[in-house]
């Protein structure tokens, strides 16, 4: 049976990354998802003619705007309540504590700057529903905050691509680191964490 890895990869990566990029915006398992070194291995995928770079860059600007959106969303219907759940494996307070924190220190530019912060990124639209910002705001910082994440970092990955010589031949090599530096954070905050209520 002939396997094809390219083709494997154009049929289904779309339905792997437009979701990932939806859960991490608005979904609160989305915290410890890789999206930044997911948008950056795209990009650099569709350097390499795997992925079409427009409809992976749209398709990630619209997907982060919708999860800020529902992310505004649940904070605004559910609120404080969100900080007197008990903590389990998938939602720990102090994350919501953290952005708050981060909301305080950099006002409404925080739904911009939160994209590149890893939990923040997660729980920053959530406070700005709680702390009832008026949605006409928090939607445009919203947009241009989508537009440098999920199209910049994207579009990053895809030039990046483009200036490596014969990348083709280290594809595979490549994406395994990309994979690996992607999961490492993620792992080192679990263990953090689990170190942490240990004690």
């Amino acid at each position: 049976m002939h396997f094809d890895f390219k083709e494997l990869i154009q049929t289904y990566s779309y339905f792997l990354i437009f979701p990932i990029v939806f859960a991490e915006s608005g979904l609160l398992i989305g915290f410890f998802l890789p999206g930044d070194s997911l948008l950056f291995t795209a990009g650099f995928l569709a350097s390499q003619g795997f992925l079409n770079i427009w409809i992976l860059a749209i398709g990630c600007f619209i997907c982060a705007v919708l999860g800020d959106s529902v992310g505004y969303s649940f904070g605004h219907k559910v609120g404080r309540r969100l900080f007197k759940m008990k903590e389990s494996f998938l939602f720990n307070p102090k994350h919501l504590d953290t952005a708050e924190k981060f909301y305080e220190k950099h006002g409404k530019k925080t739904i911009i700057l939160a994209r590149f912060v890893p939990v923040v990124r997660t729980f920053a639209p959530i406070v700005a529903g709680i702390g009832r910002m008026e949605y006409k705001t928090f939607f445009a910082y919203n947009v241009v905050g989508g537009f440098l994440w999920g199209v910049l970092i994207t579009l990053l990955g895809y030039f990046l691509g483009h200036l490596i010589p014969d990348v083709d031949k280290y594809l595979l090599p490549i994406l395994a680191v990309i994979i690996v530096a992607s999961i490492a954070p993620t792992v080192v905050h679990l263990l953090q964490e689990r170190k942490h209520s240990s004690k």
